[in-house]
């Protein structure tokens, strides 16, 4: 009973922004996207994929979403809880949002390459803060986090340095795919590089400017993941 009454209106809040926030990161994801610079680390490998195989962004993004819950699970066995689960649907729907803003920035197509570095930019100020409220509501994280939180507590990695090495095999993997399915480098460029030093540097600037935001908008209540969840 004590369990049912623990689904409060801080909690739905909390879901509320995490939902907020999952689709501001798909928009940003997007964005970066359309910038045809390159993606950013963790939607490499899917938009690789998907310039090869008649399968959209966001529908690769749910099936390495899923993959990623499947390598946790091997990684942390009998630590795998079940509420870890819950990043499947978070997952599904964050790849169908990415095809939805996929499909509203259809007719964005930056041609000079100012543009494309300006769409960039306003792209990973978007997924900072879609990062941000992410990490704000502190429910769930999404599989890529997670995978690397699940290295960290299995072999007592420091987030912020397992981060970059994952981030950076994502990259190469993609890059690696990139030429054997594409026979030439797509997907991989100046933009992947960009975006992953940038988005986790938005992310933690928010978190110090509205460091008051979790006392008020939780209450009382503790807010302790921050911290390391800002190393995107």
């Amino acid at each position: 009973m004590n369990k049912k009454l623990s689904f409060s209106p801080s909690i739905l809040k909390r879901y509320l922004i995490f939902l907020l926030g999952l689709f501001i990161n798909s928009l940003g994801v997007s964005f970066i996207t359309k910038a045809n610079l390159g993606t950013s680390p963790i939607s490499s490998i899917p938009y690789v994929l998907s310039l090869k195989f008649p399968f959209t962004l966001g529908e690769f993004t749910i099936a390495f979403s899923i993959l990623l819950v499947f390598l946790q699970y091997i990684i942390l066995r009998k630590n795998f809880k079940k509420q870890a689960l819950l990043q499947i649907p978070i997952s599904i729907l964050f790849g169908y949002f990415i095809d939805l803003t996929m499909i509203l920035l259809n007719q964005m197509n930056p041609t000079s390459y100012m543009l494309q570095l300006f769409s960039l930019f306003i792209g990973c100020i978007i997924l900072g803060i879609g990062v941000y409220l992410e990490v704000l509501a502190n429910v769930v994280m999404l599989p890529g986090e997670s995978f690397v939180q699940a290295i960290v507590f299995t072999w007592k990695k420091d987030f912020g340095s397992t981060k970059i090495f994952f981030d950076a095999s994502m990259t190469i993997i993609a890059g690696l795919c990139s030429v054997l399915f594409l026979s030439q480098l797509q997907g991989v460029r100046e933009g992947t590089i960009i975006a992953a030093l940038l988005v986790g540097f938005i992310a933690r600037l928010l978190g110090r400017i509205f460091s008051f935001l979790p006392n008020l908008l939780f209450s009382t209540e503790g807010s302790t993941k921050e911290d390391t969840t800002y190393e995107q």
